[in-house]
């Protein structure tokens, strides 16, 4: 008697009370299932995963479901590209639509030796923070601030500061546009991934002040622009911008800049 209530009854309780518990997690388990749309499953699996929101969703999730259910495109992927827009609309079966990678481009070469500080700043170690002190220490008030606020909310270790300016790696960049919403002088931009060449400079002041402030600025002298033959570089605002669309690649414009703030891309295949 003593062997039976010592050893073998708190098995038994034990037994009882673990087939209850199982009995209570079938049932919960039925009573609380969610069907799972298997359209949705694929459309994510074919997605990066990187729930970055570029796309206008809250992540990958969000816009797989937006797509089944009609209410999104294939192609607003911007880190997939048109590998994953194809891929999308294969599993939809719809049209295939284009939709071209996009990277990051810092519009600035105001580096170490072409610009200079006109304070040093001992605040929090954060651009935003810095423009907030008479639009921030550089005596560009267009140019980098370089303490990496970008840097920080790159997920893929695609940016970095090199030299005081933030210089993007294209093989890395994965689209997202963190670093273009959180630069507080919006000096990043999200190009093609095919775009060859781009004008590493952002401030629009006549070419005399701006000759004053940075060696590597643009003056607006609009020799490039004389020099392209397919019409794909225009000055405006004492600034030149480069149409990728028509851009051919020559790289005449490079060339001829004589500030040298136009440069060639290095492409996404480059480590």
């Amino acid at each position: 008697m003593e062997f039976l209530m010592t050893y073998i009854l708190p098995v038994l309780i034990f037994g009882v009370i673990g087939c209850a518990a199982g009995a209570l997690l079938v049932g919960a388990s039925k009573l609380f299932f969610v069907e799972t749309d298997e359209t949705v499953s694929q459309l994510n699996e074919a997605l990066p995963g990187g729930n970055c929101g570029a796309c206008g969703f809250s992540g990958c999730e969000g816009y797989a479901k937006a797509v089944a259910e009609g209410k999104a495109k294939t192609n607003l992927c911007k880190p997939g590209g048109s590998e994953t827009a194809k891929k999308l609309a294969e599993i939809m079966g719809t049209e295939v639509l284009d939709a071209e990678r996009q990277v990051a481009f810092v519009r600035c070469n105001g580096c170490e030796g072409a610009t200079e500080d006109r304070y040093i700043f001992t605040g929090t170690k954060s651009c935003v923070a810095t423009e907030r002190f008479y639009n921030g220490k550089g005596t560009c008030r267009s140019g980098c601030d370089g303490l990496g606020d970008c840097v920080n909310v790159c997920e893929h270790n695609a940016i970095s500061v090199i030299n005081g300016v933030a210089v993007v790696n294209p093989s890395e960049c994965r689209g997202c546009g963190k670093c273009a919403a959180v630069c507080p002088n919006n000096l990043i931009d999200m190009i093609p991934a095919s775009q060859r060449y781009g004008v590493r400079c952002s401030n629009i002041d006549s070419g005399k002040l701006t000759r004053a402030v940075c060696k590597n600025g643009c003056i607006g002298c609009k020799i490039c622009e004389k020099k392209c033959p397919e019409d794909a570089i225009k000055v405006e605002n004492n600034h030149a911008l480069i149409d990728g669309t028509k851009c051919s690649a020559c790289g005449k414009c490079a060339e001829a800049c004589p500030q040298k703030c136009i440069a060639m891309l290095p492409r996404c295949t480059d480590k």
